[in-house]
C-alpha cells in the first residue's frame, strides 16, 4: 500500500484540539440529588447529525418522565440551538432546574441558555456518553426512525412531530408501563418536587 511505511504518532495525553468553550460548568458540579431521579426538571440536551454532516435534529430528555421534545435543526450552530430550545420549552419553561449538554460547538451558547430559561447548565466531561445516558439512549430510539444515512435536511417538520408523539406515547417498563407523556403531564408532578 502506498502509506504503509507511514510513521504514525501516538497522541496519549494530547489536549482535545476542538475549540474550548468558554464558562462551561462540568457535571461534578452538578447537585448529587439530580441523579436520584425524584422529580421533575433535569434534563439532558444532545443533536443528532444527518448523512454527511448535512442537517440535524435537537433532543431534550427529561430524565424523570423520559418526555422528549424534538426539533429539526437546519444547521447545527450555536443560534440555531438556541433558538429551537427556546421553540421547545414554550409553555414547559417552568419546568426546568439542570440540563446536561455534552461539548460540541453547537452548546458554545450555553450562557444564554441558562439565563433565557433560569436553569442551571452543566457539561458532561469529554468522551464520557454514559454521563448522558438516557440521551443518547433516546438517541437510538430515534434513530429507528432516522436511521445514520439518513439526509435530515429533506425530514419535515410534521414528520419529526409525528416520530416525537410516538416516543411520548410509547408506554416504557421503567415508568410502569405509563407513557413520557402521562408522567410529565401528571398533575402530582405540575410542580417540582426538588429545591436545589
Amino acid at each position: 500500500m502506498r502509506r504503509s511505511n507511514r510513521k504514525r504518532k501516538k497522541r496519549y495525553g494530547s489536549p482535545d484540539r476542538r475549540g474550548q468553550i468558554p464558562d462551561r460548568v462540568t457535571i461534578d458540579r452538578r447537585p448529587k440529588i439530580v441523579d436520584a431521579r425524584e422529580c421533575i426538571g433535569n434534563w439532558e440536551a444532545d443533536t443528532i447529525i444527518g448523512r454527511n454532516h448535512k442537517g440535524a435534529t435537537l433532543t431534550l430528555v427529561e430524565r424523570k418522565s423520559k418526555y422528549t421534545p424534538i426539533r429539526k435543526l437546519n444547521r447545527k450552530t450555536s443560534h440555531a440551538v438556541n433558538t429551537a430550545i427556546s421553540e421547545l420549552v414554550k409553555g414547559i419553561k417552568e419546568r426546568f432546574i439542570t440540563m446536561i449538554v455534552d461539548n460540541g460547538r453547537e452548546f458554545a451558547g450555553h450562557k444564554e441558555i441558562a439565563s433565557r430559561l433560569n436553569v442551571d447548565v452543566f457539561f458532561a466531561h469529554l468522551y464520557h456518553s454514559w454521563e448522558r445516558g438516557l440521551n443518547e439512549n433516546t438517541n437510538g430510539l430515534l434513530r429507528q426512525y432516522f436511521p445514520k444515512k439518513t439526509d435530515l435536511r429533506k425530514i419535515s417538520i410534521l414528520h419529526v412531530l409525528r416520530v416525537q408523539h410516538m416516543l411520548n406515547n410509547r408506554p416504557r417498563k421503567l415508568l410502569n408501563f405509563l407513557t413520557p407523556d402521562e408522567v410529565f403531564n401528571h398533575r402530582s408532578y405540575k410542580t417540582n418536587c426538588c429545591t436545589y
